[in-house]
């Protein structure tokens, strides 16, 4: 990224996506990060002009670059409480260029798995996965396709976010989620297979076919009241202490 390297607006250049978490296809945009000084920052703000995108950058057909301008605040943010799909993006990532001396040390520590809160995910996601495994015996009892569909997908998602916690790797966001999953080493066997079919055919058998395998993974050591409570306080009560979604941790 020449084309920057010696713009005084701009203090590092972050290259991230496919490309640096080793799953980029011939035809893949080059995804990446401009560190903006202070000055151009607040610039930028003003007007709400965060992204480039170019297709001069690039020498394959239908190629482009896509990037998003942020600045040294943000990364010590993300450090210091950013969630998983933000960690995530700085996964493998490659700095370019840096007039920034601790830029690298701050990139390893956002790449850090947050052991903090990992027991507490574990719970949650566990809890989570257990509820909608039950709602899809509601939504099949009263015939309801909208909710049975819902069912499906929170299933799949907390089923898979749980082993992702277990194994100490970032939820990616979805468009990754199964690249990241197949990563993980410890597994319930057949664990995508089944969350493919909960997906394709959203019925009692088949989440609870991906219910009982997660399950019996390994003793998550939350009963099913547990699991119910944790619902109402955490999910249905949620807006009484502001807590941000369990889809956004």
């Amino acid at each position: 990224m020449k084309e920057y390297q010696d713009d005084e607006r701009f203090e590092a250049l972050i290259i991230g996506g496919s490309v640096a978490k080793g799953c980029a296809r011939p035809e893949s945009d080059i995804d990446f990060m401009m560190v903006a000084t202070d000055e151009e920052f607040k610039n930028r703000q003003k007007v709400g002009d965060f992204f480039i995108n170019r297709t001069d950058l690039t020498d394959y057909p239908g190629g482009f670059v896509d990037g998003k301008v942020i600045d040294m605040h943000y990364l010590r943010q993300v450090v210091d409480r950013g969630n998983e799909p933000t960690r995530a993006a700085f996964d493998r990532a490659i700095i370019a260029f840096s007039k920034v001396d601790d830029l690298a040390s701050i990139i390893h520590s956002i790449q850090q798995y947050p052991e903090a809160d990992r027991d507490q995910k574990i719970r949650k996601f566990y809890s989570m996965t257990f509820i909608q495994n039950w709602l899809m015996g509601e939504a099949e009892r009263h015939g309801n396709i909208y909710t049975k569909s819902r069912a499906a997908s929170q299933l799949v998602l907390f089923a898979g976010r749980l082993i992702l916690a277990y194994n100490r790797v970032f939820f990616p966001y979805h468009k990754w989620f199964y690249e990241y999953l197949s990563r993980c080493n410890a597994k319930p066997k057949n664990l995508i297979k089944e969350m493919n079919q909960v997906l394709n055919q959203p019925t009692v058998e088949n989440a609870s076919r991906l219910f009982e395998n997660v399950r019996g993974f390994r003793n998550w050591n939350v009963t099913d009241i547990e699991a119910f409570h944790w619902f109402m306080e955490d999910v249905e009560w949620s807006w009484r202490d502001n807590k941000p979604s369990l889809e956004d941790w």
